[in-house]
């Protein structure tokens, strides 16, 4: 019996991309655009949510908003972006909610780049909206706020990341009700930054 083709094909396609010189991208430079599609996923680590699971994918489009600045390790480029989520799935235990986020706030800092790697930091904060109440009982408008740290893998044309975050979800006491939920992710993007001022 012959192996599905479709995951062989990903894994060579994704393989010739990790092996690709990246002669075409520099990384971030000041001027310059991210562009990314990504997918993250985890699962509740504390509190009476602890196990409540958690999909989602978006967009990103941010600013590299300065050059490289500060001494040795923590030198980097400072970036602005903004992320839209339209897939959003909180497996809660009666239930599953299906909703869509918009996070006009994300504060990055791009290291400098270590050959094809960029590592960064970052923190997110945006606004959720949901079909039924997250967690139950609470709000379907909930806030999120998250931070992470991650890394670029360049390419070439493009590049793969790959960070871990912590995300709080809650609403912010806009009902009496807020238990909140607290999830740690595996986010995956496929992206690339655009060449910045010459």
């Amino acid at each position: 019996m012959k192996p599905p083709r479709a995951p062989v094909l990903l894994l060579g396609l994704f393989l010739s991309c990790v092996l690709t010189p990246a002669r075409a991208q520099q990384g971030p430079e000041a001027g310059g655009h991210e562009l990314q599609v990504w997918t993250s996923g985890g699962y509740g680590v504390k509190g009476i949510e602890q196990h409540t699971g958690l999909w989602s994918a978006g967009a990103r489009y941010g600013w590299i908003l300065t050059g490289p600045h500060g001494p040795s390790l923590l030198r980097g480029r400072f970036e602005y972006a903004v992320d839209l989520v339209p897939i959003f799935a909180i497996h809660q235990r009666a239930n599953t909610a299906y909703g869509a986020a918009v996070n006009p706030l994300d504060l990055k800092w791009n290291f400098d780049s270590r050959g094809r790697f960029v590592p960064y930091v970052e923190l997110s904060g945006g606004t959720l909206y949901t079909n039924i109440q997250v967690p139950p009982g609470s709000s379907r408008i909930n806030f999120e706020s998250a931070c992470g740290v991650g890394l670029h893998v360049l390419t070439g044309k493009i590049n793969w990341t790959a960070d871990v975050r912590y995300m709080h979800i809650s609403n912010g006491g806009l009902y009496p009700i807020n238990p909140g939920v607290n999830n740690v992710q595996l986010r995956l993007g496929l992206g690339l930054f655009t060449h910045g001022r010459s």
